[in-house]
C-alpha cells in the first residue's frame, strides 16, 4: 500500500531533474538549475509547488520511454519580501526544458491563478523552444502562453527571466511582458539562429551577438535590465519587484520614508549650467530628489538621451523620466520616443505616479529619423501622456522648446502640476534660432552683427524664453529655487495621491504603432 514514504521517495525523484550527470553539465556552463533560481527568488521556505508529478503523455519519435520529471519546468508561488508572487522556471537538465503540451498546460496554469489572484508572475527562461516530437501541441502551448501574457497585461506585473536559450517563438512570451531581464553570458533570445541567418542572408554572427544581453540592452531595446550573475539578476528582480504593487487595483509598496543624500538641496542649485548649451547629467537632479539617493534605472543602455526609472519620495514609489543633457542634447529620437512610451503607460497601469524632467530642445533632425517615422514614434509619447491619468508632475530644469516640450508632459497634455527652475527656457525655438528668423533685417542692416544679434537673442530669452513668461500664462504653477525641488514635488504628489479622472468609455485606443 502506498503510504508517505512512496510520497517521499517520488518527490525525491523528481526534484532531481534530470539528474546529477545534467545539473553537473548545467553547473559547467555557469547556469544554476531551474531549483536553485527559485530559491534565489523567493523568501526562504515559502516557496510551494503545484504539478510536481506532471509528465508529458506523448508516444511518437522515441518519447514512449523517455523520462521528463515535471515535464521540463517548476511551477508554483511563494513569497518575495512577504508579497505574494507565481513563478515558473524551466529546466533545461530535463529535456533541454523543451515546451510541450503538458509542459505548457503548467504555464498556463500559473498564469491563470496569477491572474485570479492579484499576484505578479515571473517567467525563468531556459529552453531549447518548442518540442519537436510534439508538434503541432507545442506550438499550441506557446499561443495559450501568449493569450494570457496579453490578457494578463495592465492588470499584473509579468517580469521575464532569460538565464539561457530563447529562440523563435519562444521570444514572444517575454515581449508581451512587462519587463525582461537577462543574464549576460548565458541570456540569448532571437527569432532565427546563427546557422538560419548565415543559411539565407550569408551574414556571419555568433549567439552572443545576435541575441545576447548586451545585444539586446543596447541595440534592439528588448531587454530592460542585464546582469553579471544571476546572482545579482535575482537581487535586482527582487529590487524592481518592491516598486510594483501587486496588480493594478493595489496601492505601490510604501516604505519608511528615508532623506535625500547628504548635502543635495546646495547640489541641486548648482546642477543645471547656466550656459544653455553646457551638458550635465539629469541623474544627479533625479538621485538628489529621491530617499536615500536610491533610484533604479530602467533601459540604462538604450536610447541614452532618456533616462527612465523607479524612486521612492516620502516612501512612496515614483515613475520617473528625464531627458538627458549628456547624449544628443536630450533630444528626443524614435529609440527615446519608444523607450518613455511604453514607460508611461506601464506605470499609468499601475497607478505609479509619473514625475517628468524636461530639458529638450526639440526633435532629433535628419533623414534617418524621418524615413524611419518619427512623426509616427514620436506620436507615440503625445499619446501615451495624453492617455495617462494616474497623477502627473512635470518639472522644467532647462530648454523646453516646441513639440518636444509638448510632448514631455506639458499642461498641454494634462500635467497636473507644471515646476520650473529659474534656468527654465519655455518657447516654440531656441532664442538663438529665433533670433536668425524674426530679426533677420535688424541683423543684416546692424553695423556689429554679433553684437547686435547678441542682444536680440537676450531681448527674446527675456520676452518668450523665461519660465516667469509661461508662469504669468498659466503654464507654470510654480517657479521654484532648485533647493525646494524634493519639497515642491513631495507637496504635489501628495496633493494628488487620491486624484481620480474620468475618460470616455470605450473599448480601447489606437495608439500609433
Amino acid at each position: 500500500m502506498s503510504d508517505w514514504r512512496e510520497l517521499e521517495q517520488r518527490r525525491q525523484e523528481l526534484t532531481a531533474g534530470g539528474g546529477p550527470s545534467r545539473i553537473d553539465r548545467q553547473h559547467k556552463t555557469g547556469k544554476w538549475t531551474a531549483r536553485e533560481r527559485l530559491n534565489a527568488l523567493f523568501d526562504p521556505g515559502s516557496f510551494v509547488e503545484l504539478d510536481l508529478f506532471v509528465t508529458h503523455r506523448s508516444t511518437l519519435f522515441g518519447m514512449v520511454d523517455a523520462k521528463a520529471p515535471g515535464d521540463g519546468v517548476v511551477t508554483g508561488y511563494g513569497a518575495v519580501a512577504g508579497r505574494l508572487v507565481y513563478a515558473f522556471a524551466q529546466d533545461f537538465t530535463v529535456l533541454g526544458g523543451s515546451l510541450g503540451e503538458m509542459h505548457a498546460g503548467k504555464i498556463h496554469k500559473v498564469q491563470d491563478l496569477a491572474l485570479k489572484s492579484g499576484a505578479p508572475i515571473v517567467g525563468i527562461i531556459d529552453s531549447g523552444g518548442a518540442r519537436i516530437q510534439e508538434g503541432i501541441d507545442s506550438l499550441n502551448g506557446y499561443g495559450g502562453i501568449f493569450l494570457r501574457n496579453t490578457l494578463a497585461s495592465g492588470v499584473i506585473p509579468q517580469i521575464s527571466v532569460i538565464v539561457g536559450p530563447a529562440a523563435g517563438g519562444a521570444v514572444y512570451s517575454p515581449a508581451l511582458t512587462d519587463f525582461v531581464l537577462m543574464a549576460e553570458g548565458i541570456g540569448q533570445m532571437y527569432i532565427t539562429g546563427p546557422q538560419v541567418i548565415e543559411s539565407v542572408t550569408g551574414e556571419k554572427v555568433t549567439h552572443e551577438e545576435l541575441g545576447g544581453a548586451r545585444t539586446h540592452a543596447r541595440k534592439s531595446g528588448n531587454a530592460h535590465l542585464t546582469f553579471p550573475t544571476e546572482a545579482e539578476l535575482f537581487a535586482g528582480l527582487k529590487r524592481l519587484l518592491s516598486f510594483l504593487p501587486s496588480n493594478n487595483t493595489a496601492e505601490p509598496p510604501r516604505q519608511e520614508p528615508a532623506p535625500p543624500p547628504e548635502g543635495a538641496a546646495e547640489r541641486l542649485r548648482n546642477v543645471v549650467p547656466q550656459d544653455p548649451n553646457k551638458p550635465y547629467d539629469v541623474r544627479d537632479v533625479i538621485r538628489d530628489l529621491c530617499d536615500g539617493g536610491d533610484f533604479l534605472e530602467i533601459m540604462p543602455d538604450y536610447a541614452k538621451n532618456m533616462v527612465t526609472g523607479f524612486g521612492r519620495i516620502e516612501g512612496r514609489p515614483v515613475a520617473i523620466l528625464g531627458n538627458q543633457p549628456r547624449v544628443l542634447a536630450g533630444c528626443l529620437d524614435i529609440d527615446a520616443s519608444d523607450k518613455l512610451a511604453r514607460f508611461v503607460r506601464f506605470a499609468d497601469s499601475f497607478s505609479i505616479p509619473l514625475l517628468t524632467f524636461v530639458d529638450t530642445p526639440g526633435y532629433l533632425p535628419g533623414t534617418k529619423q524621418e524615413y524611419g517615422g518619427i512623426i509616427r514614434h514620436g506620436a507615440k509619447v503625445l499619446y501615451a501622456y495624453s492617455e495617462a491619468s494616474v497623477a502627473k508632475v512635470s518639472v522644467v530644469l532647462r530648454k523646453a522648446y516646441g513639440g518636444a516640450y509638448l510632448a514631455m508632459c506639458s499642461r498641454s497634455l494634462g500635467a497636473d502640476m507644471v515646476l520650473a527652475f529659474p534656468t527654465a527656457e519655455v518657447a516654440v525655438m531656441g532664442p538663438d534660432g529665433a533670433a536668425n528668423i524674426i530679426f533677420r533685417r535688424e541683423l543684416e542692416a546692424a553695423e556689429d552683427p554679433a553684437e547686435e544679434r547678441k542682444r536680440l537673442v537676450e531681448s527674446y530669452r527675456a520676452e518668450f524664453a523665461s519660465p516667469y513668461v509661461a508662469a504669468a500664462h498659466g503654464y507654470v504653477d510654480q517657479v521654484i529655487d532648485p533647493a525646494e525641488l524634493r519639497t515642491s514635488v513631495a507637496h504635489a504628489l501628495w496633493a494628488l495621491k487620491e486624484k481620480r479622472e474620468d475618460r470616455h468609455a470605450k473599448k480601447h485606443g489606437n495608439i500609433p504603432l
